[in-house]
């Protein structure tokens, strides 16, 4: 578990949320408000998620399971959540590596 700026007590109990609910074997939430221009401290996070309970199920499913139980994170103060879900195997296919962040195309001006 890292990241590339402190995180808030939010983003501390999203962490918590989905340890207590997954068997976690990678976990990467970062932080990346600051990236948005908007000012905002909680509003833009990466998950890199690594879980054996992903075996089996498919993008979708895995995506709907991680929004179902951080629900009122992303009803108040988390505008986005980018998703990288993964199996092990599926992780060491990967070797490691989560995708990059797509640059910001809101900032500021919306």
């Amino acid at each position: 578990m890292s990241s590339h700026s402190k995180l808030t007590v939010l983003a501390e109990g999203m962490q918590a949320k989905l340890q207590q609910a997954l068997a976690v074997e990678v976990l990467e939430l970062i932080n990346e408000s600051h990236l948005h221009g908007r000012g905002e401290v909680d509003s833009h996070y990466k998950l890199t998620l690594v879980s054996r309970q992903f075996d089996g199920l498919s993008r979708i499913a895995r995506h709907r399971l991680v929004n179902q139980l951080l629900a009122a994170e992303l009803a108040g103060p988390v505008h986005a959540l980018a998703l990288h879900l993964y199996s092990p195997s599926e992780w060491q296919q990967r070797q490691q590596l989560a995708p990059a962040s797509p640059a910001c195309r809101g900032g500021s001006s919306h």
